[in-house]
């Protein structure tokens, strides 16, 4: 079952599976954004401090699969979560350990944590 993670939630998860099995290694988590380009350019999550934001539109993910390191932890996000649960339930089927669908998509991540993000 993938977690469901509100936008204003993000960092508490990604604190949660952060540190690699007690090895003392952290693990920065990464935003993986399965938008389209066009989408990106309309409303896009800024970069912080804390994770990676990625940008890999859902319908390239099997292909680009290897540009992902499963021992990271891994949020996706969309416009709603559909599309983004779906690619977390692809990358939990392939062997990603710690995978989270941020619920709402970035029209929550506008709602909730930033309204500089535009809504479309």
């Amino acid at each position: 079952m993938v977690v469901q993670v509100t936008p204003v939630d993000l960092e508490n998860w990604a604190a949660t599976c952060a540190v690699d099995g007690g090895h003392g290694q952290a693990r920065v988590p990464v935003l993986l954004d399965v938008r389209e380009p066009w989408e990106l350019q309309t409303a896009a999550v800024p970069a912080a401090a804390g994770y990676e934001v990625l940008g890999i539109p859902m319908s390239t993910v099997p292909q680009r699969l290897a540009e992902l390191d499963p021992a990271r932890p891994v949020a996706c996000l969309c416009h709603h979560g559909a599309r983004s649960q779906r690619v977390a339930m692809f990358l939990q089927h392939n062997g990603f350990e710690h995978v989270a669908n941020v619920a709402g998509g970035i029209d929550a991540w506008s709602r909730q944590r930033d309204p500089a993000v535009p809504l479309y």
